[in-house]
């Protein structure tokens, strides 16, 4: 068992807080020394209050469930023998009202590209299993309950 840790952190400074117009930006410090400028998504709270430059929620999830997607896919394709060159991926995260009428991220889209370089080169076939599995693996697409799907685009 591993424990993983986060500290957020936000201050009022000198807004007054009662009147709602306070703002959203706050830290994220993670327990490797990064730290991470974030904010409510200016589509929830507008601006000024939230800061459309740092993170949001919404977007560290898409982008975390993205993150975990390619580490497993980088490992598999090592355990593989295959070579990967370069990987992209343009993730999008969709927010609408979930079966229980509450707003939530109800699809994360994956949509890697994989570059592989060296003397072979995998079948679309193979890189589809490799998604696959990475997507079976992936620890945060197994810890939530948003559908996350993945379209890779077989070569850059």
């Amino acid at each position: 068992m591993s424990d993983y840790r986060a500290t957020i952190h936000w201050a009022r400074g000198d807004a007054v807080f009662s009147d709602g117009r306070y703002s959203r930006r706050h830290l994220m410090h993670f327990d490797g020394g990064a730290v991470v400028p974030a904010s409510s998504s200016p589509h929830v709270v507008r601006v000024p209050f939230s800061d459309p430059a740092a993170v949001d929620p919404e977007e560290a999830f898409v982008a975390s469930l993205s993150s975990c997607h390619m580490l497993w896919f980088l490992d598999l394709a090592y355990r593989a023998g295959w070579m990967v060159d370069d990987y992209r991926d343009d993730a999008t995260g969709t927010m609408a009202r979930n079966a229980a009428g509450q707003l939530a991220m109800t699809v994360v889209l994956l949509r890697p590209t994989v570059a592989f370089g060296g003397e072979r080169r995998p079948e679309a076939a193979e890189v589809d299993r490799l998604h696959t599995q990475a997507h079976a693996e992936c620890f945060i697409a197994n810890s939530v309950k948003t559908e996350v799907r993945c379209e890779p685009a077989h070569m850059m």
